[in-house]
């Protein structure tokens, strides 16, 4: 534990009103959970950890050996800007450890912290960045949610035609008073629905704030009466949303591998689209309205799989475009971490440019192009068969992503 980290948490909670910090983390699927804590017990949280009954967590351990301890990470913590400002509330993600004090080896912040540090020994520094879509529908008498989205704008209108401005305004502000940096935010295709872009962050501070993000977003809603949707198609005849995630590469050694990297990516898609891609409905999103079917890539065109956005500054990146919402951003970053790691190490050869629309395009030519898995039961049986899951997620994530819960 960082100490400075640790003195700084301590005296801030001590200084500033700070009566309940909020210890989180997260299941296989990436939903966040919390333990609530006093401030008086705190210290204790940093030095022994608090215990939690893994065995209700989809992912963990069953009841044999159910005790797990949270360890908070002080250089997550933030306030919470929603909640009141006298007795305030903070929160933190923390690292889960075993009684004896072991790492817990499932957790999917881990798993991303592993991949990290292969990639840092390889001499790669990789950077995330992702475009987070939703829908914001309005609600019922009771508060429930409903599908009558919130306005009928399409994309990049303004108001009065786009009434989430004034939401995505306030989303914004609180990212910033958490530390997140928003890059951009407008209203999408479908009608109610929005997009928030990030700054590009190292991957475990890029998936934190994915989180966070999701978090604030149906916090926001809520406060707002209205309710926050980022399931992969809410409404069948509009667009799904979609989570691009955005990486850059760099080597020690100053050599271009964005290439042979994405390379990686285009080989090991297919075997990771579950982790991608977890629910059903996300294969009724890919293959249409802009969200991609084939494994392909091509610079600046959006009916790829992967695109390579124009740029000015000489900063390459990488626009994957199949992923959604649902994923969770620990193992999708870790995943895609590794699979192009393997595209590097191996030097494998960069296929050609799909230069066209493949929306519109003939049969002829789409007929010889591989294809995403176009079910979850097929996404499942390419991760059961791939090398590459089996050496990096611990087997229980197979068991439990092959019947998983209804899409939160």
């Amino acid at each position: 534990m960082d100490m400075y980290q640790y003195e700084k948490v301590m005296t801030f909670v001590d200084e500033e009103d700070v009566k309940f910090i909020r210890l989180a983390f997260f299941d296989a699927f990436g939903v966040q959970k919390n333990i609530s804590i006093l401030s008086g017990q705190l210290e204790r949280a940093f030095k022994e950890g608090i215990s939690f009954d893994a065995s209700a967590v989809a992912g963990f351990d069953n009841e044999v050996k159910s005790d797990l301890f949270l360890h908070p990470d002080p250089s997550t913590f933030s306030i919470l800007p929603w909640r009141p400002s006298t007795g305030r509330v903070a929160r933190m993600y923390c690292d889960i450890r075993y009684p004896d004090g072991t790492i817990y080896e499932k957790d999917s912040r881990y798993i991303l912290k592993m991949a990290v540090e292969k990639a840092k020994e390889k001499g790669l520094k990789i950077d995330f960045g992702t475009e987070v879509e939703f829908y914001l529908f309005n609600t019922d008498e009771q508060g429930n949610a409903t599908k009558i989205p919130f306005d009928m704008a399409g994309y990049m209108d303004v108001a009065p035609e786009d009434k989430g401005e004034n939401i995505r305004r306030e989303i914004c502000f609180t990212l910033i008073d958490m530390g997140i940096e928003p890059e951009a935010s407008h209203h999408e295709e479908g009608p109610g629905q929005n997009e928030i872009d990030f700054m590009y962050s190292d991957p475990l501070t890029a998936a934190d704030n994915t989180a966070t993000f999701k978090w604030v977003v149906s916090t926001a809603a809520m406060g707002n009466g209205l309710c926050a949707d980022f399931s992969p198609k809410p409404i069948k005849e509009y667009a799904g949303n979609g989570m691009h995630i955005n990486m850059s590469v760099r080597s020690e050694d100053g050599s271009d591998c964005n290439g042979q990297f994405m390379t990686g990516i285009l080989e090991h898609i297919r075997d990771i689209t579950l982790f991608l891609n977890p629910s059903e409905d996300s294969y009724r999103r890919l293959g249409e309205k802009k969200a991609p079917k084939y494994v392909t890539w091509s610079p600046e065109n959006r009916s790829q799989l992967i695109r390579i956005p124009a740029v000015k500054n000489g900063k390459k990146r990488i626009e994957l475009r199949s992923p959604d919402p649902t994923a969770n951003p620990y193992l999708a970053f870790a995943l895609l971490i590794y699979a192009g790691m393997d595209g590097i190490e191996r030097k494998l050869p960069l296929q050609k440019p799909a230069n066209v629309n493949l929306y519109t395009a003939d049969h002829t030519l789409t007929d010889q192009l591989r294809k995403l898995p176009e079910s979850r039961g097929e996404a499942w049986d390419a991760a059961a068969a791939s090398a590459l899951v089996k050496r990096v997620l611990p087997e229980a994530y197979l068991d439990v992503y092959k019947n998983p819960p209804q899409t939160r």
